[in-house]
């Protein structure tokens, strides 16, 4: 059986100019990723800011187009003009609850319109719809005259969620949803998709740099680096023992709540690799704290296979013993 979500050799290549009279150059944004997720699973992508997270959930929302490289749902791929066919198997609940919903919509409206953009039922069904979706988010059904800036940030993500349900799609991109919360709402957000996951048998696409959250969801874990996968396994083995440089960096960063203990070193330092001009060999090595000389020049080997792989030198056939 085919993985209900599969990126093949994906690639994304921006052109950017750095000045008024010079060329463009290729910024690649993303380098290859290969990733599958199997029906009711939940992955994990995690990574810093500008590694590629958001450019993938575009590509797999249909909103970029793949520079190279295949996107797959159910095994088939799905081409850029089957736009729509798309929109109605994955939906995106995005990080910003205040930005995402428009203003000037009812919250019934704003629920209901997937429905009215595919032109499914009329609107007797419609707001029977919302009625029934307002009730699996947890949110009364007086609100459905209400507007977004009547709503908490919680109620608004929850309303986000039922506008993303509505059309009953397989697989939701969650892009740092979250992220823009309260620490008190977000358990409760999580609690929720968490349920609906079970309740309504939903795929999950979850893109966070926060780690503790990504444990709490992800059944596996991948893991990020300036537009590539640099280490993927399921979720308590990748938590339990970390095997890359960068995610062992990305787990000690985490803060503890002893507020007795400093801020935590991870060695990686303040600065970014610049992604139009990335570093030669593995492109983590100029911030690793276990650099060797052939990470230098040499790319990293992918060891291990579909149940979790690593690409990093400290693994390869090159590793000193």
């Amino acid at each position: 059986m085919p993985p209900v979500l599969e990126l093949a050799a994906v690639t994304k290549t921006y052109q950017v100019k750095q000045g008024i009279f010079a060329r463009p150059k290729p910024l690649h944004a993303l380098g290859g990723v290969s990733l599958r997720i199997n029906k009711k699973d939940v992955l994990g992508l995690v990574g810093e800011s500008g590694c590629g997270k958001s450019t993938l959930a575009k590509i797999l929302l249909g909103l970029e187009a793949p520079t190279s490289g295949q996107v797959l749902v159910d095994g088939r791929e799905i081409g850029a003009r089957e736009r729509r066919l798309l929109a109605r198997r994955i939906q995106p609940i995005f990080q910003d609850p205040y930005s995402s919903l428009n203003p000037r919509k009812s919250i019934e409206d704003i629920i209901a319109l997937p429905l009215v953009v595919h032109g499914v039922g009329d609107s007797a069904s419609r707001a029977e719809a919302v009625t029934k979706m307002l009730d699996l988010v947890g949110l009364p059904a007086r609100l459905r005259r209400g507007y977004p800036n009547q709503l908490s940030g919680g109620q608004r993500q929850r309303v986000a969620i039922a506008r993303a349900l509505i059309m009953k799609p397989e697989i939701v991109i969650c892009d740092e949803p979250t992220s823009a919360l309260d620490v008190s709402v977000q358990s409760q957000i999580l609690n929720l998709l968490g349920d609906l996951r079970e309740e309504l048998g939903l795929t999950y696409l979850f893109i966070s740099h926060n780690l503790a959250v990504v444990e709490h969801l992800a059944t596996r874990v991948a893991v990020m680096y300036l537009g590539q996968i640099v280490e993927e396994a399921p979720a308590a083995e990748l938590f339990a023992g970390p095997r890359h440089p960068y995610t062992r960096a990305l787990l000690e960063s985490v803060l503890t709540p002893d507020p007795s203990l400093s801020l935590p070193d991870t060695h990686l330092g303040a600065s970014y690799p610049n992604p139009i001009s990335p570093p030669s060999g593995c492109r983590f090595h100029p911030r690793c704290a276990e650099l060797r000389d052939i990470c230098k020049t040499a790319p990293p080997p992918r060891v291990g296979g579909e149940g979790g792989h690593v690409d990093c030198h400290l693994y390869g056939s090159s590793a000193a013993h």
